[in-house]
């Protein structure tokens, strides 16, 4: 399954095959398998936990790029790139398209005294 998962993350990562991506592959399948339902397997959950998995990967190697965009030493000014947000946007992606097979841990309703 991993495979698979670095597969489809190199293709919509439009990236090359590396160790760390084929970590961070792993380390997403693993992620992933601790937050599904009681009862729910990888494989009942079929493209979707690969597509899951590979947003949860490219969502970790831009955390990993995320560094100096441009440096200047004249009147110096250092401009990072902000692969904060586009980290968020692929972890959304990825708990999106697994929201039906994984945990719901964001929400709890209790009753209200009236």
């Amino acid at each position: 399954m991993i495979e698979r998962v670095m597969e489809l993350a190199m293709v919509l990562g439009k990236r090359g095959e590396s160790q760390e991506l084929s970590l961070l592959c792993a380390a997403a399948v693993e992620e992933l398998k601790g937050c599904l339902k009681p009862g729910i397997t990888p494989e009942d959950c079929g493209e979707a936990f690969v597509l899951g998995a590979a947003w949860l990967a490219l969502a970790g190697l831009e955390v990993s790029e995320d560094g100096v965009e441009s440096f200047t030493a004249g009147a110096v000014s250092i401009r990072r790139k902000n692969g904060s947000l586009r980290q968020k946007a692929m972890r959304l992606q990825a708990l999106q398209v697994m929201k039906p097979y994984i945990e719901d841990d964001g929400f709890l309703f209790r009753g209200v005294k009236g």
